[in-house]
């Protein structure tokens, strides 16, 4: 599967036309065992073939240690486009958490992509109860948390520090998804954090290889989610499917936020409109691509994003007819 799916982005990229005026612009991801690799390349790919020709517009997908890099990237105008945890977007814009006091202010959204799912993958037998409170349990044992600049080990931190759970008598592994997996099949982790669309491969690679007697994704309480939402609103109850993971006999309740799509505010308006319009009139292409993004629809797209929409998106929701919030909007 893996070697079809490469071979059709090659075959896609011979047929994108280059020349001496093209404009190319590089999309921020994560790490390339997560879902915003893949997602990232997906949206490259299309936006590459349909924009190349007429509108001499390149894309790339880059990884990187995830958002809060690619916001400070952003930001800073080194790249124009980023896919980044709504969390980090809430904190970037209002100066808050990571960024006390130092907002971002030159950051824009372009739309809401999928729900990150928060995945604390555990050895069951730390897992006394199955609620996220568990984590107490690996107090002393290793723990991959995420990569130092990572979304993940921020998330991960914020989660924990609300619910009055001391990640930092863990004894901390800054590791990418697929390297913390590898740990956790080593005995060298006893948890993993992996906040991710869903399925995710890792998470599948951990079921695979060790069992789902053995492993388990944490749940979180109603009284969990209540006090992380006092804190950031933008996390909500998700549940993962009961055979998303191979023997995952039953329902998951835990909680996601949403993944957004940025840009630099300074990036021109026709590239971000004919970005925009290219992922929308091309959901089937990345609902094959990966299956986090088929809940993506028009009528998702500005919900949950913590900054003002760029001009160039504007201009595309106002010509479907979308309906936005005067929060939204730059003006």
């Amino acid at each position: 599967m893996k070697i079809i799916f490469y071979l059709f982005f090659v075959l896609i990229s011979m047929s994108v036309s280059v020349d001496a005026d093209t404009k190319r612009y590089s999309i921020a991801t994560a790490s390339t065992g997560g879902t915003y690799y893949p997602v990232g390349v997906g949206i490259a790919t299309i936006s590459s073939l349909m924009l190349s020709k007429k509108y001499n517009m390149i894309f790339t997908a880059i990884t990187t240690a995830g958002s809060k890099e690619n916001v400070e990237m952003v930001d800073k105008g080194e790249i124009d486009f980023a896919i980044i945890q709504g969390l980090f977007g809430s904190m970037a814009w209002q100066g808050k958490g990571a960024y006390r006091d130092r907002a971002k202010k030159n950051l824009r959204s372009i739309s809401m992509l999928w729900q990150n799912v928060e995945q604390f993958v555990i050895y069951k037998n730390m897992a006394k109860t199955g609620n996220i409170q568990d984590m107490r349990n690996i107090y002393g044992r290793g723990f991959s948390i995420g990569k130092r600049n990572s979304g993940s080990k921020v998330s991960a931190e914020t989660i924990l520090h609300i619910l009055d759970i001391d990640y930092t008598k863990m004894n901390r592994e800054f590791l990418s998804y697929s390297a913390g997996i590898e740990a956790l099949k080593h005995s060298k982790v006893s948890a993993v954090n992996i906040p991710s669309g869903i399925p995710v491969s890792t998470v599948r690679d951990a079921y695979n290889s060790l069992g789902a007697n053995n492993i388990t994704i944490l749940e979180f309480s109603d009284d969990d989610i209540e006090k992380i939402k006092s804190t950031y609103s933008i996390w909500s109850r998700f549940v993962i499917p009961s055979g998303t993971y191979p023997g995952q006999n039953r329902d998951i309740s835990t909680i996601s936020q949403p993944n957004l799509l940025v840009v630099n505010k300074d990036t021109p308006e026709e590239t971000v409109y004919q970005l925009t319009k290219t992922i929308y009139e091309n959901l089937p292409f990345l609902n094959i691509v990966h299956k986090s993004t088929s809940n993506m629809s028009l009528k998702k797209a500005v919900e949950g994003l913590p900054m003002p929409l760029h001009p160039g998106a504007v201009r595309y929701y106002r010509e479907m007819g979308l309906s936005i919030p005067k929060r939204l909007l730059d003006e």
